[in-house]
Formats: structure tokens, sequence, C-alpha cells
């Protein structure tokens, strides 16, 4: 065993930037663009290292394996960002190693705390139906919880309930129950170690496909139990049905989806404590730099707000010609909204302003926004299309997914992502598609918090994940000279096309080969880095 062989860089990260693998490839700290008013997390916390290209750096086809030490926060307010990565955003070319806790997108907590691992070189998108969970006309919510992907459904008949669902491969969706009679599972969420579903009576008039003939309020909570049992853990105030939910402070959130409106915070056992609103409805929610944020659906609200923690929610402006604001996410480390009807989406420039992004073809709403191998993806009404940004206000349509004839809206609604691919639920066909862009694997449960060793790696045309040593992820063969990820982009640590690292990186080490499985132990049983 030989640790230094084929060592092409190592960044110890413990007081300046240097490579100490004998390459040279030393590190340059990147401060706060002046253009973004976001403050960089404290030089305690991240680092954000670029390391400027050179040929040791260039992987092109061969095999390789990056190591690291990160260390998280139990409680996170905000986004945890990328580790490490060396990735040519308009190429589409490199690769993406980073954590993803994505809320509001638009009702559900998809994905809490998991780690990716990507490569591309410029493929074409290619979608795939994964079937349709039951009878359902909308696939409400989408989450990954403990290894599986569930779907919450709206169910149109007058007999018919929410159901949630868990994803069994192919086109297969095992039935999880039915929290509640109401027409709608409206929205998923982990939250200390369990899923959460709220239910709702949806008025799915709105989406121009009539009234369902289930008029029976929601307005609940339930927590999961396993096979298809559920318990109740609160009847909100909210008479008809909730919108989304989201974690913040180390506490469950919900959101009303029709008036009165409503932000309430989840206190234990059966209590719910009301947290005011904009003057509006407050609905879609997500963590973001300390705060909580809410996207707005009325005329005069349909802006975006941030909670102060008691009962008032500051207004953080109104982007032009909105009247609805959908789903949140981070790019490139700044908030992203999407927004109806101008089909267009829009970044967060602080305080009241924001900045648009580009129309999205000729499409009327921007519904799911979502963070994947390095872009941004978008799901859209009235043809149901998913949108991949490319920068410069252009956005590339990667396929319709919902080709329902003869109805006026179909939607982009949910998304997640899962054994590494984005999934995305569609009205009113209620089905499930799937997309990977290049190879991708993800670790499907949360990380935990603390100091954890990461490794990945490229391995002959499998990509492997490996947490404190275990195996957690592993890709399917891949042609091993069909990915050329060279490019004359610098290294970066800690910052990236999603957002800058929430927490600490120490000991980054990037190999031209496969470490073997004694290598792995190794490194994995290092002492844990100070801090």
């Amino acid at each position: 065993m030989n640790l230094e062989s084929d060592l092409l860089g190592f960044w110890k990260l413990d007081g300046d930037y240097q490579d100490t693998s004998g390459q040279e490839n030393h590190g340059v700290r990147i401060e706060a663009d002046p253009s973004k008013v976001f403050i960089l997390p404290s030089k305690e916390r991240a680092y954000h290292i670029e390391v400027p290209p050179k040929p040791s750096l260039n992987l092109g086809t061969r095999d390789f394996s990056v190591s690291a030490w990160v260390k998280t926060s139990e409680v996170v307010n905000d986004t945890l960002g990328d580790i490490v990565n060396q990735y040519d955003p308009q190429k589409r070319k490199g690769w993406n190693l980073y954590l993803q806790n994505f809320q509001g997108t638009p009702s559900s907590y998809s994905n809490c705390r998991n780690l990716f691992f990507g490569i591309d070189d410029g493929t074409e998108p290619a979608w795939s139906d994964c079937g349709r969970p039951g009878n359902n006309r909308m696939v409400w919510a989408l989450a990954v919880y403990k290894g599986d992907l569930y779907a919450g459904t709206f169910e149109m008949e007058k007999e018919g309930a929410g159901h949630v669902y868990r994803y069994g491969g192919n086109s297969d969706w095992i039935d999880c129950g039915s929290p509640h009679p109401c027409n709608a599972v409206t929205s998923l969420s982990v939250f200390e170690g369990n899923l959460y579903a709220a239910v709702g009576h949806y008025r799915s008039s709105g989406s121009a496909i009539g009234d369902s003939p289930n008029e029976i309020p929601g307005g609940k909570v339930f927590r999961y139990l396993g096979d298809k049992n559920w318990v109740e853990v609160g009847n909100l105030p909210i008479p008809e049905a909730i919108f989304g939910l989201a974690v913040y402070r180390g506490q469950l959130y919900a959101s009303s989806m029709y008036a009165p409106p409503g932000v309430y915070r989840y206190e234990g056992g059966n209590d719910w404590k009301f947290c005011g609103h904009s003057g509006g409805r407050v609905v879609a929610l997500t963590a973001f730099r300390e705060n909580l944020y809410g996207t707005g659906y009325d005329v005069n609200f349909g802006g975006v707000y941030r909670y102060d923690g008691n009962t008032t929610w500051a207004d953080c402006g109104t982007s032009l010609n909105t009247t609805q604001t959908y789903s949140f996410a981070v790019h490139a480390g700044n908030l992203h909204v999407g927004t109806w009807p101008g089909g267009t989406a829009f970044r967060y420039a602080g305080g009241q302003l924001w900045s648009g992004c580009g129309r999205l073809g000729e499409e009327l709403e921007v519904m799911g926004l979502m963070m994947y191998n390095g872009k941004m993806y978008a799901g859209t009404l009235p043809l149901a299309q998913v949108y991949r940004y490319d920068g410069n206000l252009k956005w590339t349509c990667t396929g319709q997914l919902d080709k329902t004839p003869d109805v006026k809206y179909r939607r982009v609604w949910s998304m997640a992502v899962y054994r590494g691919s984005l999934f995305c639920g569609t009205l009113p066909s209620g089905h499930v598609y799937r997309l990977e862009t290049g190879k991708c694997i993800s670790h499907d449960d949360e990380l935990k918090s603390g100091w954890r060793h990461l490794i990945a790696i490229r391995d002959n045309g499998i990509l492997k994940v490996f947490v404190d040593r275990e195996q957690v992820a592993q890709s399917a063969q891949f042609s091993s000279n069909g990915f050329d990820l060279g490019n004359e982009q610098p290294l970066r640590i800690g910052f990236g096309p999603h957002d800058y690292f929430n927490g600490i990186i120490r000991n980054v080490r990037l190999y031209g080969r496969v470490l073997t499985g004694e290598e792995i132990a190794t490194l994995s049983h290092e002492a844990a880095p100070n801090g």
C-alpha cells in the first residue's frame, strides 16, 4: 500500500491552501464576488478554494478517486453545497461531488442531506417513463427517505383519497397507504429521522381538469410508521389544505394552500404554533442563509418573503410581471425562484431586488426547480416541459413529459434526485419520469452530522461512493472510454455550480487511480480533523 502513488493533489486546508502531494497544484482562496450580496460562511466554517487547471489535474477518461473529510452541523438553515468539483457548465463536462439539501421544490423537502457524485461529457438528455402511482392525476410530492423514493398523490374520484407510494423500480409503485380520506397528499418531508406527509383538499379546477367530487377537507400532518400506517401529529387551523412542509432551526413548518393564510410551526405532540403570514398566502418554504423564505400566491402578494423567527414576514420584493411565485433552488450560490404568468425564473439580488434569468420557451409557469449534476432544471406549464438553465438567460428544453391530449394545462410539478437520477411528477397523467445526464450516483439517506469521511471513485466504468469506509452507492457498468472529463476549468473545493459548502472541509486528496479497499480503510480510520 502506497498512499502517495498517483496522488495528484493533497490539500490539508489546516491554515493554508497548499498542495502537499509534490505536484504543486496549490490553491487560492476565493473571496465573495462583489456582485453577490450574501456573506460567505466564516473562515472557521468553510474554505472556498480554486486550484488553477494544470495537465496533472486533467482526468480525461482515466480512473480516479477523491477523498475528503467533511463536517456539517446537526441543524442546518441553508443548503449544504459543493464539496469538490472540476466541471465546465457550458460544455457540461467534468465531475461533481456535493450534498443535496433541497426544500421548496415546490411543496416538499425532497432531498435531505443526500450525497451526490456525477460525471458528464455533454450527454444528450433522455427521459424514461417510471409509471403511474395508483390512479392519481397529479404527483404532488416526491421525497427521498431511508434509501427509497416516495410520492404523494392527488386522486380525482369521489371515493378517491390521496396516497403515498414507494417506488419499486421500473414502473412499479408500492402503496404505503392513505393518511387521510381527503383527495391529496400535498407535501412530504423528512424531519428528525421520520417521514411526514401533509394532506389537503386540492381544488383541481385550478389545473383546468374540473373539480374533484371528493370535498373532504385536509389541513393535517401525519408521521409514517411503516407499511400502510400513519399517525396524526396535529390538525392545524388550516380549514382546507396544507401546501408545503420545510425544516428550519430544527423545527417543522407547514403553510396554508388557501385562505386564510398562515404558516405554522410544529411544537411536538399535536401542537402547532401560528407564525404569521405576509398579508397573503405564503406557500413554498425553504431555508437559505440562516433564514426561512416563502413564496407568495396572491395578487399584490406574489413575491418572496423572509421570516424573522417570530410572526413577521419581510417583503423581499416582487419580480416583474409576477403574481405567483412557486419554487426555490440554489444555483451558483444564489437563491432562484420560479414564477407565473411570465414563465420566467429570477435570481435574488438582495433587499427587494430580483434579476431575470430568462423565459422558458413560451411557457407560462415555472414550478419545480432543482439542481442536478451541476445544472439547474425547471418544470413548466402548460406543456409539462423540463428546461435546463445554460446561463446568460438561455434555457434548453430537455423534453415534454406529459402529452395528455385535449387538455388546457399539463404540469411538471414535483422533483427529487434519487439513485443518481432526476425524477419528476406530472399532471394530468399522474406519471413519474426519470432523467440521467452523464453517469451519476447518490447516497439516498441522510448523511449524519459531525465529521464524516467521504470517497468517490470512478473505477473502469463504474462509479462508487463510500461514507466512513462503507460503500453506500454504485452505478451500473458504462463504457469507461465514453466519458472524457478533461476540461480547462479549475478544480474547486467548497463551492461550485450549486452553492458554497455549509460546513468544514479538510484533507482533500485526488488520485489518478482507484483506491484499494485497504487504502480506503486506512484513510477513513485517520483521526478526524480538528474543528
